[in-house]
């Protein structure tokens, strides 16, 4: 057996679906000995997102040789109140404990979007690289602060860990596993079949306004950025606005965004700046000045940065 992937009661049907299309798909193009298991902690039928449901094999719990990747595509969680009241539940601490298991006798475990907080619930994080999706970040290094956490990177391996960011990132991750057992040559041709890109980074994908998620204070924020542009408020001034000092404003910041202040100030900006490099003629240093910046060099800068590619290779495809 090559993969066992695993589904819990409300994860994102796409991603279990994604990951079951690639594997078929795989075994279609040439991988003929791939082969895989979908189980549950308890077995039978799983519920998942939107009204799927799928039926499943009981989890061999702390099978010894058990030399299968264990896969699991995200959770249906959005905040942190959601992810600490799944985590709470009964299948998920199973889980957790038989993710600890597998991996102390050597099994690799996967996991994408909010399933990685059941690898940091086993406590298989500790000392380890990891990501997860973008939004909860913060949340993962406050509750596992012996990980380090990679909010930019769409695929994480370390060792036996192997973790994705959000939720389509499933398909980044499937893509890396398959890489590894089946060959560069049978996946390229997979991303080619199934117009899957091999992204390497989540930040280009993230738009600042969904930083919010939620959060009255980071969506005011965003706010008062877009609504002053070509000056936007620099942090000191923000802070002064919102009746806080720049501490304070920089560890509530934090914990929503998993950013500090002046990433989220330059995520706005950039966000801003690609949209009208794909929707006006206007030159690049013009774009820059729109949106804050007194040359084009900065902004050349904070696009490669933040995972957007050039100004001009981003007005080229439009």
């Amino acid at each position: 057996m090559s993969f066992t992937i695993i589904a819990l009661e409300g994860a994102f049907a796409t991603g279990v679906a994604a990951t079951l299309d690639m594997l078929r798909a795989a075994r279609s193009l040439g991988a003929k000995s791939l082969d895989f298991e979908v189980c549950s902690v308890d077995g039978g039928q799983v519920p998942l997102s939107e009204r799927v449901s799928l039926q499943t094999s009981r989890l061999r719990v702390g099978a010894r040789g058990d030399e299968t990747t264990w896969v699991i595509p995200g959770l249906g969680m959005t905040n942190a109140a959601a992810v600490r009241a799944r985590l709470g539940r009964p299948d998920a601490t199973k889980l957790s404990k038989a993710i600890a298991r597998h991996v102390s006798r050597g099994g690799r475990v996967a996991a994408s979007c909010t399933a990685v907080f059941l690898l940091q619930q086993a406590g298989v994080l500790v000392g380890r690289r990891a990501t997860t999706t973008w939004w909860l970040a913060g949340l993962l290094s406050e509750w596992e602060g012996q990980c380090r956490v990679d909010s930019n990177a769409m695929v994480c391996a370390d060792g036996p860990i192997i973790t994705a960011g959000a939720a389509f990132a499933q398909t980044d991750l499937m893509l890396h596993l398959l890489r590894e057992r089946c060959g560069a040559r049978l996946v390229d041709l997979l991303a080619r079949t199934m117009l899957l890109d091999g992204r390497q980074a989540q930040a280009k994908f993230i738009a600042p306004e969904l930083l919010a998620n939620g959060d009255a204070l980071i969506a005011r924020i965003t706010s008062e950025l877009e609504a002053r542009f070509p000056n936007p408020p620099g942090v000191a001034e923000l802070a002064s606005r919102l009746g806080m000092t720049e501490r304070t404003l920089s560890r509530h910041v934090r914990r929503a965004t998993g950013r500090s202040p002046l990433a989220l100030v330059h995520s706005v900006k950039v966000r801003r700046a690609q949209a009208l490099l794909q929707a006006t003629h206007l030159s690049i240093d013009d774009v820059a000045a729109e949106v804050g910046y007194q040359d084009a060099s900065t902004l050349r800068r904070l696009m490669k940065k933040l995972g957007g590619g050039s100004p001009r290779a981003l007005r080229s495809v439009r």
